[in-house]
């Protein structure tokens, strides 16, 4: 396990800062996924790989890039997830975004419109909306792959407001 130093501490909050916005991050302001339009909206940005915080999660690790508004989207978010030998991300699911996955290094397998399809280095999966999708590793050393999801303008009110009604009209 990597131990962040100092100097990785300040980049962390520097670069949650620039990317959540300061006023997401500090507080309990409202995210961008309650209110759309809340948070500065993100202009051209360079994200350093070697600057960006790993986050150790149960199946690898995790490094956040951005997730904010833009001039033409409600969201743009850009993860980087890296998959230990035989793990998954998560079980396959569905939701209403979109979302673009560049494998980096390992090999992969993803479930692509009902199918597995085994993938390598420089590989490129598009996962549509409202279809299962998944992914593992299916290699012997860790995967890395880059994620970027995107809310098209009146997504993110539709999805909250689409939750809302499920859920009042859920059996009590």
């Amino acid at each position: 396990m990597i131990t962040p130093t100092r100097r990785d501490l300040a980049v962390a909050v520097l670069t949650a800062s620039v990317c959540l916005g300061l006023t997401g991050f500090i507080g309990h302001a409202p995210l961008a996924a309650d209110v759309p339009g809340s948070k500065p909206e993100m202009g051209s940005m360079a994200f350093d790989w070697e600057q960006l915080p790993i986050k150790p999660s149960k199946v690898g690790a995790y490094r956040k890039v951005c997730q904010a508004p833009t001039a033409t989207l409600d969201e743009l978010e850009c993860h980087i997830t890296t998959l230990n030998p035989g793990q998954s991300a998560h079980p396959p699911h569905r939701h209403p975004d979109e979302e673009l996955l560049i494998v980096k290094e390992g090999k992969v397998e993803a479930l692509v419109a009902g199918d597995w399809v085994k993938l390598g280095p420089g590989s490129v999966i598009f996962q549509a909306a409202n279809i299962d999708h998944a992914i593992r590793n299916a290699g012997e050393v860790p995967a890395t792959y880059h994620v970027i999801k995107w809310n098209s303008p009146g997504m993110l009110a539709k999805n909250k407001a689409e939750i809302a009604a499920a859920k009042a009209s859920a059996p009590k």
